[in-house]
């Protein structure tokens, strides 16, 4: 069985921000070294990495990252994009490439600039003016590709989820994560140590904050964010005993008009009611959140313990990533779980335990 050995990340910073200069590779390259050298293992055993990257232009940035962070030239690098939930999809192509005995050591997780993101436009067939675009379709029907905002808005209509149960979670997310230490998740990068995001929400701050759709405002959507995060997944012998056990994964595809709720069909795959210790649920809107948390069943009190998304920002590509390195670094002992949702109407979960002093 694969396991997770180490893993680290960047701040979050929010787009335009202290990351605003960085290429992929400057935001991703040191935390892939910071993964190597927690874990003692050198760069020139790593078979493979696999980052997630929902904006940008191509060009394989994993083999870009890889090169940088100084591994062997055999490393070829895999990039995927499954946008939000890319990240953790990049760990659950490790754990298979491991458990399949493809591999001994893979290097996964994301890296998302959205400050650097290429500009995009639809060339035109007859010769005229390009067609610049912001978000690529993510359904071949434009009636059922819903504007990630407008979706969240018919989740809290359909489900009930009024406008102030979304700001009590947004602001209790700030509460946890200004009161949180994530120093030992985080690899200083441009002189910066912590998350750039998490304040004190007070009420009047709720009330000011711009409406996007409905009960959907800023304040309870998650701000576009740099960040990259690593996870060191390996083969038992090389574990010998540390870190988490992955146990299992899974990524579904469910209603495209209704994203938010994707993630619960992955969870149920996986999980089937045992105790967890710590769910770290992805907060892209505070109503996505709350839809996973009650349509799995989960205890409130172990989902996100240092704070989620809403508190944070949202770097796409890297964000299933992070959930995992919180995991990692805040699960004591017994089971924890990760999940995300994404757009298209895809859901990913991940279920690991930590035994004993591994």
């Amino acid at each position: 069985m694969a396991r997770l050995i180490a893993a680290r990340r960047t701040a979050v910073v929010p787009r335009g921000g202290a990351f605003a200069r960085l290429s992929l590779e400057d935001l991703a390259a040191p935390v892939l070294i910071a993964c190597l050298a927690d874990a003692g293992v050198a760069p020139h055993r790593v078979d493979e990495v696999i980052l997630s990257n929902a904006l940008g232009a191509g060009g394989n940035p994993a083999r870009r990252v890889a090169l940088a962070a100084g591994l062997r030239e055999t490393v070829a690098g895999l990039t995927t994009d499954r946008q939000c939930s890319g990240g953790l999809d990049a760990i659950l192509l490790a754990k298979a490439l491991v458990d399949s005995g493809a591999a001994d050591i893979v290097l996964a997780g994301g890296v998302e600039s959205y400050s650097r993101r290429p500009l995009r436009q639809k060339t035109d067939p007859d010769g005229g003016a390009p067609v610049p675009y912001d978000q690529a379709p993510f359904t071949p029907w434009p009636d059922r590709d819903p504007d990630m905002a407008a979706a969240a808005e018919a989740l809290a209509r359909r489900l009930g989820i009024p406008r102030d149960r979304q700001e009590a979670w947004a602001a209790h997310s700030h509460a946890k994560a200004v009161a949180a230490d994530p120093s030992a998740e985080i690899v200083p990068l441009n002189g910066t140590v912590h998350d750039a995001f998490p304040r004190v929400v007070t009420s009047r701050l709720l009330a000011k904050a711009p409406i996007l759709a409905g009960s959907i405002t800023a304040a309870t959507a998650a701000v576009a964010a740099d960040a990259a995060a690593v996870c060191l997944i390996v083969s038992d012998g090389i574990a010998r005993g540390r870190g988490l056990a992955l146990l299992g994964g899974a990524t579904l595809g469910g209603n495209p008009e209704e994203p938010g709720l994707a993630p619960v069909a992955a969870i149920r795959r996986i999980w089937h009611g045992e105790r967890l210790q710590q769910a770290e649920i992805m907060e892209a809107y505070a109503v996505q959140a709350l839809a996973v948390i009650d349509g799995a069943g989960f205890d409130p009190q172990i989902v996100n313990p240092g704070g989620g998304g809403l508190a944070r920002g949202h770097p796409i590509g890297a964000s299933g990533a992070i959930l995992a390195v919180r995991l990692f670094h805040g699960l004591r002992t017994g089971r924890g779980l990760a999940a995300i949702a994404a757009a298209g109407g895809i859901g990913t979960a991940l279920l690991v335990e930590r035994s004993g002093a591994g």
